[in-house]
């Protein structure tokens, strides 16, 4: 079983990330903390119970990672690309309590596992792009643990609509019934693959694109 765990807004730098979620939702997003393993680093938004955003970048005080670096972070050229197309919320990650089991049946897709701290398993394709461009989740096994937003203050945001445009929604649809995906977005008609979440918020409902 996979269910959504975080919706992530990939960017340039953590900065530029943290502002333009603000810009959207008209709130200040809590820094997260580090990823050794990656190189990089986050803010995160606890979005109810099970969900959270997350912005992610590179750190640029830390050390390259040896392989891919995750979210397709290591291509630079194209993150800023998509960032000044507005494209900016670019993926999700799900959860699951059996990733080896997940990598078995869906790895040509979603990629190997690689280690996250102590026991945690996390989906990474070989070149550490996005699984099929961000149409499908990453996916991670917190080895028992309780989701991270459960561990998150509540800043009073709640997330009510996850939607993808895409240009054939009904394949993306039997796609994420194949997986079994609890919580997928609702997926639409649009020219292109792009995201919207709709967030209650202390100010009303905003939108994060």
């Amino acid at each position: 079983m996979l269910c959504l765990d975080h919706l992530t807004v990939i960017a340039p730098s953590l900065a530029e990330g943290v502002e333009h979620v603000r810009a959207c939702l008209d709130l200040d997003i809590p820094y997260g903390g580090t990823h050794p393993e990656m190189g990089t680093h986050n803010h995160v938004l606890r979005l109810g119970e099970g969900t959270y955003l997350e912005i992610i970048a590179t750190d640029p005080s830390a050390p390259p990672p040896s392989g891919p670096r995750w979210f397709g972070l290591g291509d630079m050229e194209a993150v800023r690309s998509d960032w000044a197309n507005g494209e900016r919320l670019r993926g999700w990650v799900a959860r699951t309590d059996d990733i080896d089991a997940v990598l078995a049946d869906h790895g040509e897709l979603l990629g190997g596992k690689m280690r996250l701290g102590k026991n945690a398993g996390f989906s990474l394709l070989a070149d550490g792009s996005l699984p099929l461009g961000g149409v499908l989740p990453s996916v991670i096994d917190r080895d028992g643990q309780s989701p991270r937003s459960t561990r998150l203050t509540d800043h009073g945001a709640q997330l009510r609509d996850f939607v993808l445009e895409h240009p054939s929604p009904a394949k993306v649809m039997a796609l994420y019934e194949e997986f079994g995906i609890r919580n997928a977005p609702l997926v639409q008609d649009g020219p292109k693959t792009r995201y919207f979440a709709t967030i209650d918020t202390p100010r009303g409902l905003k939108t994060l694109h």
